[in-house]
């Protein structure tokens, strides 16, 4: 039986403290009033803000040198012209100043989503297994178990930050400020979907359906281990098949909720998929490195290399999947060339180009030269390298989904994104490995797992 150890006390506190801090100096130094925003920005702008003051002492110049009859007649118009232009700044400097406070707010929330994917992910390869009768992956079931643990507390912080966005705390989701939508048409028109009570109530359905399914599969699943015949697995095999049809339906709606919308002018019938894809990957990928780790320290010994040559495979092929999905999504929005729809990939492409592009070398390229050949899929620091280089480019494919329609162009990976990820990182991994110390990492009283101990192909 596997014991929480304290090196990983240590690491997963030390990763949360300094997470805790380095987001806590992303509120702190995030601007609070307009004019620390128009500080912020001239610090690194080298003044290149201050053009439409200079437009406006010229227009006043102009007017000075010209006769009074001149003046006279146009001194309306260049009045007008001029509050014009106040209210043009005035509005220009409170959108920057509410991408700016945006900031912190958006590094936590997309290390939330990231983590808290990765636990739903894994969820949903879970059921598959279970539906499907799998026969090789039943030795894996309590690392998998272990990595859901994390989906009641990632599911409530999430909630939790979903209201506080409702209580207008941010600017994340435009659609929530009642003045934005009275004078946005197209929001306006979605606002039977995009009502905020409607958003938490979906919320809450979301996550108590899938809390509900990983609570009973967890204890049908350490139940079956004490039984004497297959009942529970039974159970768990009905419940499984019930949950794939459940989830399959909510994590479209809730990426539509809670990633798509923050762009509520934009859409993608792809989306919910796509999002599937990215987030399948990073729970398979998961479950292979700390299965991986298990074994360095002397567990799970009946998982042998054929069990990780099969999660290498699926890592390789959802990542070829998820690069379909991709270009099928950026293919057909940029051949059509609709304006409303195209400017999502243009605002990334000119805005975002690193995070955009390299997006693509992470989570195709790499891995697909790394993992094609099958021997490597058989190498433990072949299969973790792949793995890291898949989780970091899955953040930055999350980063780019949210990033471009909260900050704009006010963006940088610095302390507070950097603190999220070590905030949320050191909660999962406690969450994880202190799950997996409650009960015997085999499930021996799995019908298939002597199947799955002898798995060779």
């Amino acid at each position: 039986m596997y014991k929480l150890t304290k090196n990983i006390k240590i690491l997963s506190f030390s990763l949360m403290i300094l997470g805790l801090v380095g987001l806590a100096y992303g509120f702190y130094t995030a601007p609070h009033s307009i004019e620390e925003s128009k500080a912020i920005v001239a610090s690194y702008s080298h003044g290149d803000h201050g053009s439409d003051h200079d437009l406006d002492s010229g227009h006043k110049d102009d007017s000075h040198n010209s006769d009074n009859a001149i003046a006279s007649d146009h001194s309306e118009e260049y009045n007008k012209l001029d509050h014009q232009s106040d209210e043009h700044s005035v509005s220009h400097d409170e959108h920057v100043y509410h991408q700016l406070s945006n900031r912190p707010w958006s590094a936590l929330y997309v290390a939330a989503l990231f983590f808290f994917l990765i636990s739903l992910g894994t969820l949903a390869f879970y059921a598959i297994q279970r539906a499907s009768q799998a026969g090789w992956s039943p030795i894996l079931f309590r690392v998998m178990e272990g990595i859901t643990g994390y989906l009641l507390p990632g599911s409530i912080i999430i909630l939790i930050f979903l209201i506080l966005s409702t209580m207008h705390l941010n600017h994340l989701f435009i659609w929530m400020d009642p003045e934005v939508v009275n004078h946005d048409e197209i929001i306006k028109a979605k606002s039977g979907y995009l009502d905020s009570q409607f958003f938490i109530g979906r919320a809450i359905f979301y996550i108590l359906g899938w809390n509900l399914y990983r609570f009973f599969s967890r204890k049908f699943s350490i139940a079956q281990d004490q039984s004497n015949d297959v009942s529970n697995h039974k159970k768990n095999f009905k419940i499984s098949a019930g949950f794939l049809a459940f989830f399959i339906v909510t994590e479209s709606m809730m990426s539509w909720d809670w990633i798509m919308s923050v762009d509520p002018h934009w859409f993608s019938t792809l989306f919910g998929w796509y999002v599937f894809a990215s987030m399948f990957v990073s729970g398979i990928t998961m479950i292979a490195m700390i299965t991986i780790y298990l074994k360095s320290q002397g567990y799970l010994s009946g998982a042998n290399h054929n069990h990780l040559h099969d999660l290498a495979k699926y890592m390789f092929g959802v990542s070829i999947f998820w690069a379909y999905l991709w270009f099928s999504q950026f293919m057909l929005i940029w051949y059509a060339n609709i304006p409303e729809e195209v400017t999502y990939f243009i605002t990334r492409m000119e805005d975002y180009a690193l995070p955009f592009w390299g997006m693509l070398v992470t989570n195709l390229i790499f891995p697909f030269l790394l993992l094609m050949n099958s021997d490597y899929k058989r190498i433990n620091w072949f299969i973790v390298t792949a793995g890291v280089v898949i989780l970091m480019g899955h953040y930055i494919d999350f980063y780019n989904m949210i990033m471009p329609s909260t900050v704009g162009d006010q963006w940088y990976i610095g302390i507070p994104e950097i603190g999220g990820i070590m905030f949320f990182g050191g909660l999962f991994i406690y969450v994880v490995f202190n799950t997996l110390s409650k009960v015997p990492l085999e499930p021996s009283g799995d019908p298939l797992f002597k199947e799955s101990e002898k798995f060779v192909y």
